[in-house]
C-alpha cells in the first residue's frame, strides 16, 4: 500500500492496536464518541425472585452483555456475593473479564440474541437478572420475556454520545457499537467511507441509515476489526 489511507477510530485505540494501522501506513485519526458511567446502585444478593426493570434483588443467575456492566460490579463494595452465582455473558473480553475476577461463566456467545437463544432453549426454569446500561438493545430482555423466563433488570452503567464534527477526508470509519454510529451521524455524514463494525448489530443501525458500504469483522474484537482494515486496503 503506498498512498497513505485515513482511517477515523469512533474509539481511542490502545497504543498497540493504534501502531498496527500505523505500521500499515494508514493515517489515524481517533475520538471517542462515546462515553460511559458507572452508576450508583445498590442491590441485595439474596432473598426472594423480583421481575421486571429497574428490581434490585438479585436472582440465581446473572447475564453481563458488555465489559462496561462488569466494571461497575467490580466496583461495588458488595461484587464479592455474587460470585458463588452462575454467570451468562455476550463477547469474549466480557468473559474474560469475568473469569479473571473469579466469576463462573457457564455459557457465552459473540451476540445477545444468540445468548437470550440459549438460555430460553436450556435454561428456560431458571432465574435471571441482566446487569445493563441504558442504551442496551432491547432483543435479550424481550426474547426473555417472550419465553415466559423469570428476570429482572439492574441498570448499572450510564452511555452518553459525545458527538464531534470531522473535517478531515476520510477513507474509512471503524465503529465498535451501535451508539458510536448514532453519536458519529449527528454531527457526520457517510458517502463514500468504508465503514467497518465490530459486529452485526452496529452494522445493523448504520443500515437502518441507509448506509451500504459496510464490512464485519469476522469475530466482534477490535482487534478483528483492525485485520479487517488492513486486509481490506491490501486488496
Amino acid at each position: 500500500m503506498t498512498k497513505q489511507t485515513n482511517i477515523l477510530s469512533t474509539k481511542k485505540l490502545l497504543p498497540n492496536q493504534k501502531q498496527q494501522l500505523l505500521d500499515a501506513n494508514f493515517l489515524v485519526i481517533e475520538e471517542d464518541f462515546i462515553e460511559t458511567k458507572i452508576k450508583n446502585f445498590e442491590f441485595s444478593s439474596f432473598g426472594g425472585v423480583s421481575e421486571g426493570r429497574g428490581g434490585l434483588k438479585v436472582n440465581e443467575n446473572l447475564i453481563f452483555t458488555s465489559q462496561n456492566a462488569v466494571q461497575s460490579i467490580l466496583n461495588h463494595p458488595k461484587c464479592e456475593d455474587l460470585k458463588s452465582k452462575n454467570v451468562f455473558s455476550v463477547g469474549m473480553k466480557t468473559k474474560d473479564l469475568l473469569t479473571e475476577n473469579g466469576f463462573n461463566v457457564i455459557a457465552y456467545t459473540g451476540y445477545a440474541s444468540d445468548l437470550a437463544e440459549i438460555i430460553s432453549l436450556v435454561y428456560s426454569n431458571e432465574t435471571f437478572t441482566f446487569f445493563s446500561g441504558n442504551l442496551r438493545r432491547d432483543i435479550l430482555p424481550e426474547t426473555l420475556k417472550e419465553n415466559g423466563i423469570i428476570f429482572n433488570e439492574i441498570e448499572v452503567y450510564e452511555t452518553n454520545l459525545i458527538s464531534k464534527k470531522i473535517t478531515q477526508k476520510l477513507d474509512g470509519i471503524l465503529f465498535f457499537s451501535p451508539s458510536a454510529v448514532e453519536s458519529y451521524l449527528k454531527s457526520n455524514t457517510i458517502k463514500e467511507e468504508m465503514c467497518f463494525c465490530i459486529g452485526e448489530t452496529t452494522a445493523e443501525a448504520l443500515e437502518n441509515k441507509k448506509i451500504k458500504n459496510i464490512t464485519i469483522a469476522d469475530k466482534p474484537s477490535v482487534e478483528n476489526v483492525i485485520e479487517e482494515v488492513i486486509e481490506y486496503y491490501k486488496n
